[in-house]
């Protein structure tokens, strides 16, 4: 069991020491009110990971991981004294030079070295600092982390404050600086296919689509070379101003689409005369 009784408070939020250092632990834990508050915190934190959603990134993310990184000063590292049999005393040093500051890590439930006595323990060119419990600073980072894919990865370090809503992944085809839009009106209805090869998707956008008739779908196809139309999807139900669907499949590699009326829920192969057809060349 750990020497330390209160750095066991990261692991027993998870679930990750054994009976003995729990019982030790959980009577500690009826006398200590900073770990119970540690505790709790802690086990929210690993609760909210249970939310976390895999979300696509933006295209543009890793161009601007990469841009953002160049801007980043990186911190020198830092020297280590010289063991104390080793130093030559003296040479390439001015003697009237102040001493070297050393870094001296301080566990974290050490006593902080107060104004009124800096130096009681320590040599004066020594700087105390601390150093977090590594199961507590781990999940810690993991709440931040839930809290930024719990928001769609809504802020970033490039952000500019400015509070935008997250890009939905329709948004990224339409705004594709590769988009294809296609357009052909079928009635009184003007349909049209967004194409980004680049991110292999495609949408349809569908202005006063009326909606299909009773135990009929509209079903979309890609036409892929050397397999002829394959399903891309089912319009939803009902009627709209304007609906926006995200078709299935590879877009990439298809040379056009088209839409069919088919039996309710759609069809594995077309089994009607298109209603449109869009081409990609």
């Amino acid at each position: 069991m750990s020497a330390d009784v209160h750095s066991l408070v990261g692991a027993y939020a998870v679930d990750a020491i054994d009976e003995q250092e729990r019982a030790a632990f959980e009577l500690h834990l009826a006398e200590c009110p900073e770990c119970r508050a540690e505790v709790a915190s802690l086990v929210e934190a690993g609760a909210q990971l249970s939310l976390v959603s895999q979300t696509a990134p933006p295209p543009a993310m890793r161009a601007a991981v990469l841009a953002g990184i160049r801007t980043v000063r990186p911190l020198p590292p830092l020297e280590q004294p010289a063991a104390a049999g080793h130093q030559l005393q003296g040479v390439g040093r001015d003697p009237d030079a102040p001493a070297a500051r050393i870094p001296v890590v301080i566990d974290d439930d050490d006593a902080e070295p107060t104004p009124t006595a800096p130096a009681a323990d320590l040599p004066a060119n020594v700087v105390p600092m601390r150093r977090r419990r590594p199961v507590a600073e781990w999940l810690v980072g993991a709440a931040a982390a839930v809290a930024l894919i719990a928001g769609g990865i809504a802020w970033s370090p490039w952000d500019d404050g400015a509070g935008k809503a997250p890009v939905s992944a329709s948004e990224q085809v339409l705004e594709a600086k590769d988009a294809q839009r296609v357009v052909q009106n079928i009635g009184g209805a003007r349909v049209t296919v967004v194409r980004s090869a680049s991110l292999h998707k495609a949408v349809v956008v569908a202005d006063n689509m009326a909606a299909a008739p009773t135990g009929k779908d509209y079903q979309f196809w890609f036409d892929q070379p050397g397999k002829g139309m394959v399903n891309a999807g089912v319009m939803p139900h009902g009627s709209a101003p304007t609906l926006t669907v995200m078709l299935e499949g590879d877009a990439a590699t298809a040379s056009g689409a088209g839409i069919t009326l088919e039996p309710a829920g759609g069809s594995p192969e077309p089994t009607s005369t298109p209603l449109a057809l869009f081409s990609f060349s």
